[in-house]
């Protein structure tokens, strides 16, 4: 039941972040199971490792493919689909914890835990970082070798 939860959450959070930032009603049901995805993965990686960081990554590298993929079917920028779907992902849970750390004035905590928030935010942004790299880069040699033909 937990787990039914946190994807239902998930799925309603980038709802939200998508009619914040005004996606198209034909989109928005896209947007927000890329979110749902993401947490997904998020959970079955908890079944292969208890490394935050790793299940970060993978889940982003998912959620990055699923957008990228969508956006060519659909015909849209990919970042509509990834901003929305990372909402899940967003560590605000380890940064609260390290202001809380900081304001009691515990040092040694808050910069472990602001360590591992940073790792968090990095995790994310290579996850995205290198598939979107792998399509673009797919994408102009595509691009390349149809000019090559002519």
């Amino acid at each position: 039941m937990r787990y039914i939860m946190e994807l239902a959450t998930a799925f309603l959070g980038s709802l939200g972040f998508a009619m914040l930032f005004h996606v198209r009603s034909q989109k928005l049901l896209l947007a927000s199971l890329g979110g749902l995805l993401a947490w997904g993965i998020y959970l079955l990686m908890g079944l292969v490792t208890d490394q935050d960081v790793v299940r970060y990554f993978v889940s982003s590298v998912v959620l990055t493919v699923y957008a990228e993929s969508l956006a060519r079917i659909v015909k849209c920028p990919a970042t509509l689909f990834i901003v929305t779907a990372a909402v899940p992902l967003i560590p605000g849970g380890s940064l609260y914890h390290t202001m809380e750390y900081f304001m009691r004035n515990d040092l040694a905590a808050c910069s472990a835990q602001g360590l591992t928030t940073v790792l968090l935010a990095v995790a994310i942004a290579v996850g995205i970082l290198f598939p979107t790299s792998i399509f673009q880069l797919v994408q102009r040699i595509g691009i390349f070798a149809k000019k090559s033909h002519k």
